[in-house]
């Protein structure tokens, strides 16, 4: 069933709503507080609430600063959303975009390579 919308309406619609829970699932997965986000991000945790809680709508230009932030795609948040043509995610698609994750939010190369080569050895 489609996101209800109205004509000229700001208001959030059910995607919107499925996006700002996909927020905060995304930001407790990293380990993030709203305020260690919110901080990064140039916004009031307030702000931030509102968008995970589907009060407002989290703005395109905005979406793609939030994603890096957190170490994720932006498609990640519109998947299993219903209403958007964004793919259903099997299990392992789910697993897989965990450890993409933490493979972005790893800054240490030293620790890259260690889990390089762990990843390595289990795919044999």
């Amino acid at each position: 069933m489609p996101a209800k919308r109205t004509p000229g309406s700001r208001s959030p619609n059910d995607i919107d709503i499925a996006v700002g829970r996909k927020l905060r699932k995304l930001r407790l997965d990293a380990g993030m507080t709203l305020q260690d986000l919110a901080d990064q991000i140039g916004t009031s945790h307030q702000q931030l609430q509102k968008y995970e809680t589907g009060v407002n709508r989290i703005s395109a230009g905005m979406l793609p600063i939030v994603a890096d932030v957190i170490g994720t795609e932006i498609l990640e948040f519109f998947m299993d959303v219903e209403g958007t043509k964004g793919r259903r995610s099997s299990a392992a698609d789910k697993v897989r975009a965990e450890c993409e994750a933490c493979l972005r939010r790893t800054k240490s190369e030293d620790k890259l390579k260690a889990m390089l080569k762990v990843l390595k050895a289990l795919s044999d």
